[in-house]
């Protein structure tokens, strides 16, 4: 698609809502959601590319509790016209037909590419591409399974989301804080590099390394990770000619 003029494409992952307790979790929202009502003034686009949660699960008549500013914020902007768009992460691969069917926002739970203004965008949050990693593609095969979200969905959802919450922060205790490996090591890049091989793309973009990164891939491509919003509070701005990595500054108190 074309960009009108004067707009532009944003690009954000790794807003881990709920970690890693609810009062830190409640000031970044805040943030998000103005950022979210600041890029919503000249957006054409505005994509969400994976972990929105530290974790969600959609039961048949439950939702996890926590989150009305930003699901307000985006309806708001969906509800005035603006195209946004949804990624599951690892630790949101469970969405449903919430987004889809309530705030009328696709969710995508692989890569995908989007054209604008002539250039091409390769768009993924990152687990389970690239070389290695065989035990968690293999657990993540069985999360998305439907015999584990039904069984799951069996649990009530004071037990059932509790449960994961506790889980999610064990593991994330377990991760230290992650560091660039350098090119011949991330396996991002690697995974990028050969895709290039078979078909040029302008941009790479992809979230879950939680690292902000830009880095020259070859002729007229670039790889970017958009960081996060637990450390960085970054994201990625295509103005219809260039991409820029950026960091938000929210005013005071906010």
């Amino acid at each position: 698609m074309l960009i009108p003029p004067g707009h532009k494409v944003y690009f954000a992952s790794d807003f881990h809502l709920g970690a890693p307790d609810a009062a830190s979790s409640l000031q970044r929202e805040r943030q998000i959601v103005r950022w979210l009502q600041e890029a919503g003034q000249d957006a054409a686009h505005i994509f969400l590319v994976g972990d929105l949660f530290d974790f969600w699960f959609e039961y048949k008549k439950v939702i996890p509790k926590g989150y009305s500013r930003i699901l307000g914020k985006l309806a708001e902007l969906r509800d005035r016209g603006l195209e946004i768009s949804v990624f599951t992460g690892n630790h949101d691969m469970w969405m449903g037909e919430y987004f889809e069917n309530e705030l009328q926002i696709p969710v995508f739970t692989g890569p995908m590419e989007f054209s604008f203004n002539s250039k091409l965008f390769y768009v993924a949050h990152g687990d389970g591409l690239g070389p290695g990693d065989y035990g968690y593609k293999f657990m993540k095969r069985v999360f998305l399974s439907r015999f584990s979200r039904q069984m799951f969905s069996g649990l009530h959802p004071s037990w059932g989301i509790s449960l994961a919450n506790y889980f999610s922060r064990k593991s994330r205790k377990l991760v230290e804080k992650e560091t660039f490996l350098g090119e011949d090591k991330e396996w991002l890049i690697i995974y990028s590099r050969k895709i290039l091989l078979q078909k040029h793309i302008d941009f790479f973009i992809y979230g879950h390394r939680h690292l902000p990164l830009d880095i020259t891939l070859g002729e007229n491509s670039r790889y970017i990770n958009l960081g996060d919003w637990m450390d960085y509070r970054s994201y990625a701005v295509f103005d219809g000619d260039s991409l820029q990595l950026k960091y938000y500054l929210p005013p005071d108190g906010i």
